[in-house]
C-alpha cells in the first residue's frame, strides 16, 4: 500500500503552483514528462473511481455505509 503522505505531497505540489512553475520554466523534455505524468495520473484516477464504485456497491456495501439494511 502506498503511503497517504505521498498523495498529500503531490496535492501540495499541485496547489502550491510548483508544478505549473516547473512546466512553464522547463525545457521541452521536462514539459513532455510533466504532461505524461499528468495523463498517467488521470488514467489512475479513472481506475480508482471505477474500483471504488465496484467495492462500494459490491454486496450492498452502500447500504451498510448509509446505515440501512435491505428490506425484503
Amino acid at each position: 500500500m502506498l503511503d497517504p503522505a505521498d498523495l498529500d505531497k503531490l496535492a501540495e505540489y499541485f496547489a502550491s503552483g510548483d508544478l505549473a512553475f516547473d512546466f512553464e520554466n522547463g525545457d521541452e523534455q521536462r514539459r513532455q514528462m510533466i504532461l505524461e505524468y499528468l495523463e498517467k495520473l488521470m488514467d489512475l484516477a479513472d481506475q480508482a473511481d471505477e474500483l471504488a464504485t465496484k467495492l462500494i456497491f459490491k454486496g450492498g456495501m452502500l447500504q451498510s455505509l448509509a446505515g440501512t439494511k435491505d428490506q425484503k
